[in-house]
């Protein structure tokens, strides 16, 4: 059965909307391509002190001991924004349980991820375009990598979570 399209729709709309969201992920895309292999299941993975966006500084020091959830997005990212929500759900749930989340903002201006940011509410620590330091692995956005207390990857995945799966990190607590 196939549905009929809503009155006054006309195919060149659809088609133009399509143009446009094909154009804005094109823009970041170049800089979402630049990511390294995803790092592999139980493999060690060394934190960096980072500079974060709102004036701040991840001390890679004090997530030691902490399950630490890598979230490379971008005020950009339609998959980012869905994801998003729930990565901030997960940090005000479980930080008090020993869950950290650094996010890591690769959009071009660090004033863009820092607006983006308190428009939605978003508190969890952002670094901005720590391309040198924390390159963003996968070949899309998001993407969430997860260290154990030992800093060793248990989970890595490229691309949206569901909301369950980002519920499901905190059992790495």
């Amino acid at each position: 059965m196939n549905p009929k399209p809503p009155r006054g729709w006309r195919r060149r709309d659809a088609l133009g909307a399509l143009a446009g969201a094909s154009a804005l992920l094109a823009a970041g895309a170049a800089s979402a391509r630049e990511g390294a292999p995803l790092p592999a299941v139980g493999s060690a993975y060394a934190l960096a002190d980072l500079p974060l966006i709102d004036g701040s500084t991840f001390k890679a020091a004090e997530a030691r001991g902490q399950v630490v959830v890598l979230y490379w997005w971008a005020s950009w990212c339609p998959f980012c924004a869905l994801q998003s929500p729930h990565v901030q759900k997960l940090w005000a749930a479980q930080r008090a349980r020993g869950l950290y989340v650094l996010g890591v903002s690769i959009d071009r201006r660090a004033d863009d991820a820092r607006q983006y940011q308190q428009q939605r509410g978003y508190n969890f620590p952002s670094a901005w375009q720590a391309g040198a330091v924390l390159p963003k692995p996968g070949k899309s956005l998001p993407v969430t990598v997860v260290l154990g207390r030992d800093s060793r990857v248990v989970m890595a995945e490229d691309g949206q979570l569901f909301p369950e799966d980002v519920e499901q990190i905190a059992r790495f607590l």
